[in-house]
C-alpha cells in the first residue's frame, strides 16, 4: 500500500466510499485518509488465483461466498475499508451489501517485499478488529511458505507456519489442501 500524498483531505466514511467510486484506482480508508493500492508481481497474482479457485471450488454451493482482491472489507464501525487479495464470509448479514463485507471469516494477503511489514503488522492489527475473523493467512510470494493466524481460547492470536510438505487447515471453513497446490505454476527468482 503507498499513501496517496495528493489527497490531504481527511474523509468521512461516506465521502470515502462517493469518492472512491468515481476513481480508477482502487484506495484503503484508515481512520479518514486514504491510501491508494498498488500492483503486485506475477508471482503475486498467481498465487492468489490458485487460492482462490481452491477456497471458491470447495465452497461453491455451501453458504459462505468467497470474494477476490476486488471487494472492500469494512473493520470496525466504518472508520477502515480495506482491500484483501482474498476475503470469505459465511454470515448472512453480508449477502445484503453490495459495497463492502463487514463480517469475514477469513482473510487472505498474498505478500511482496514492498508490502511484507505492513500486512504482518498495521494492516494485522486493523484486521484484528474484525470480531467475525477467525484466520488471517499471509502467503509469502517468493518461496513455499505460509502463516496463518488464528485466535486462541482467551482471545490472543497465535501463529502456525507451513512449509514445504505440509497439508494446510483452515479451520474457519473446514478446508485441507497440500501447501503445494498454492504454489502451483509458479517460479521463484534463484
Amino acid at each position: 500500500m503507498v499513501a496517496a500524498s495528493d489527497y490531504s483531505h481527511r474523509f468521512t466514511p461516506a465521502e470515502y466510499l462517493e469518492w472512491e467510486e468515481k476513481q480508477e484506482l482502487r484506495y484503503e480508508y484508515v481512520y479518514g485518509e486514504v491510501y491508494a493500492m498498488t500492483g503486485g508481481t506475477l508471482n503475486h497474482s498467481k498465487i492468489a488465483v490458485n487460492f482462490i479457485a481452491l477456497v471458491s471450488n470447495y465452497l461453491r454451493g455451501k453458504r459462505c461466498q468467497v470474494f477476490n482482491s476486488d471487494a472492500k472489507v469494512e473493520v470496525f464501525n466504518l472508520d477502515l475499508f480495506l482491500y484483501p487479495d482474498l476475503s470469505v464470509t459465511c454470515d448472512d448479514r453480508d449477502r445484503s451489501n453490495t459495497k463492502f463485507l463487514s463480517y469475514p471469516c477469513l482473510i487472505v494477503e498474498v505478500l511482496s517485499s514492498s508490502t511484507e511489514a505492513y500486512d504482518r503488522g498495521n494492516k494485522f492489527a486493523l484486521y484484528r478488529r474484525s470480531a467475525s475473523l477467525k484466520e488471517y493467512v499471509l502467503v509469502s510470494s517468493e518461496a513455499i511458505a505460509v502463516d496463518i493466524y488464528r485466535p486462541n481460547d482467551r482471545g490472543k492470536w497465535e501463529l502456525t507456519a507451513y512449509e514445504p510438505g505440509d497439508v494446510i487447515e483452515l479451520e474457519s471453513i473446514n478446508l485441507k489442501f497440500a501447501i503445494e497446490e498454492l504454489f502451483e505454476d509458479i517460479t521463484f527468482a534463484s
